[in-house]
């Protein structure tokens, strides 16, 4: 990880909400911006700005979101995801988030990521899946 990756860093990312971005379950009039589509737009903005500062053989996994979805986003609206690093300590980086439409405040998060080395995360994963399909689960 690069010493160029610091607390007060900031990131914004825009997103259109398009159909696949909204629920479904209260039918085509009143879909709005999905809760878990919000959380994968704050990990991946988060992703994307650690991305920048990683070194090579390195990713970063996200191990904690915490979001309020405060209000309705209308399918075909755009979301601004603005993220900001407030802690680096070790491989941890820890970021606040707002999630804002082009009328309102619809979000706040705060987002928990580790820069891992892609060749260890490699090894990990062998090992879960040998021991996965010894145990019937694969």
């Amino acid at each position: 990880m690069k010493e160029s990756l610091q607390p007060g860093l900031k990131v914004t990312q825009r997103y259109n909400v398009d159909k696949e971005k909204t629920i479904d379950f209260m039918g085509d009039e009143l879909r709005v911006y999905a809760t878990p589509s919000m959380v994968m737009d704050v990990e991946r903005t988060c992703l994307e700005l650690m991305a920048e500062h990683a070194d090579e053989g390195e990713s970063s996994v996200g191990a904690r979101v915490e979001i309020d979805h405060m209000g309705p986003t209308l399918m075909d609206m755009w979301i601004e995801v603005r993220a900001e690093v407030i802690e680096v300590k070790g491989p941890k980086v820890v970021f606040d988030v707002e999630i804002h439409d082009a009328l309102d405040q619809v979000g706040k998060a705060h987002h928990v990521r580790f820069m891992i080395d892609k060749g260890g995360q490699q090894g990990r994963l062998e090992k879960k899946r040998a021991k996965a399909k010894e145990a019937g689960a694969l």
